[in-house]
């Protein structure tokens, strides 16, 4: 009996109910952004999420099953009563601004970057935790935090790669967990959806934020974006005038608190009478005679 060929159409089955199948346009988010692209290697485990084998060895993951996990595991952590309860982590770098963003926008907890050993298992720590689910981008990179939910009975959503280990992950959700784009997108959906089953967001509009809030950045971008302020700034506008006091200061002197400008004669006497200027001789250097100085 020969085995059946795989179509297009046994992709995108997802058996969920109709309130929650996807959009034409997430399909096409998840295609574009390479989320159905694995590697060119297997896990045992990972058989039931893979479609096909590509002719340059690289397996193809079923998008069907992942909207079906997403859907799963967005229930499962909108059951937590307290979403500080959650705690999302990456080790990988294009991660790390995901997971960030999901806490944002979900009100959980993220470990962006190095997981220290003994989070969850050393109370003495200073970043001791005690979580009641654990997100993590990719099993392996974060095989210690997986590990140490295992210690403490935390039950763990993992993206897993065709090539990822499943031991000790409750909930696999197969996608692409080492491209910029793929990790973005799976973590926008996925807050998306909680937003959703929660009731913040309508599931008849579109939500908000965008999804390019999620997506990796280059340092090198982000300097550059910084840059294009000061090129395209307008021209800077010129200082207002130094006020000028009052005539009257507050000790009752007409003309003291006046700030004279150049050329005008300043007051000589306390009265404020202003002192006569010898227009003719200002301008040179000798005394005139009639002033009656002496040397």
């Amino acid at each position: 009996m020969k085995a059946a060929i795989p179509t297009t159409a046994t992709m995108t089955q997802i058996d969920v109910p109709k309130a929650l199948q996807p959009t034409d346009q997430d399909m096409h988010k998840l295609v574009y952004a390479s989320v159905h692209i694995g590697t060119k290697n297997s896990d045992k485990l990972m058989e039931p999420y893979i479609w096909r084998r590509r002719v340059d060895n690289t397996y193809v993951l079923n998008l069907g099953k992942t909207w079906e996990k997403l859907v799963l595991a967005a229930r499962v952590i909108v059951a937590i009563e307290n979403p500080k309860d959650v705690i999302a982590i990456s080790a990988r770098p294009y991660g790390q601004r995901a997971v960030l963003k999901f806490a944002q926008y979900t009100g959980a907890q993220s470990i962006a970057g190095r997981f220290t050993p003994g989070t969850f298992t050393n109370q003495i720590t200073k970043q001791f935790r005690e979580p009641r689910l654990l997100v993590v981008t990719d099993p392996r990179t974060d095989s210690q935090s997986v590990h140490e939910a295992s210690y403490v009975n935390v039950p763990v959503i993992a993206f897993a790669d065709s090539d990822s280990p499943l031991q000790y992950v409750d909930i696999a959700i197969p996608g692409n967990n080492k491209g910029r784009l793929s990790i973005g997108l799976l973590y926008w959906l996925l807050a998306r959806e909680v937003l959703r089953l929660r009731g913040t967001i309508s599931r008849t509009e579109e939500w908000d934020v965008p999804v390019d809030l999620f997506f990796y950045r280059e340092p090198d971008e982000i300097e550059k974006e910084e840059d294009k302020p000061a090129a395209f700034a307008t021209e800077p506008e010129m200082p207002d005038a130094a006020p000028v006091a009052p005539g009257v200061d507050d000790f009752g002197v007409v003309g003291a608190g006046v700030v004279p400008s150049y050329g005008e004669p300043v007051s000589a006497s306390w009265d404020g009478a202003a002192a006569p200027v010898d227009q003719a001789g200002a301008s040179s250097w000798e005394q005139p005679t009639e002033s009656g100085w002496t040397n």
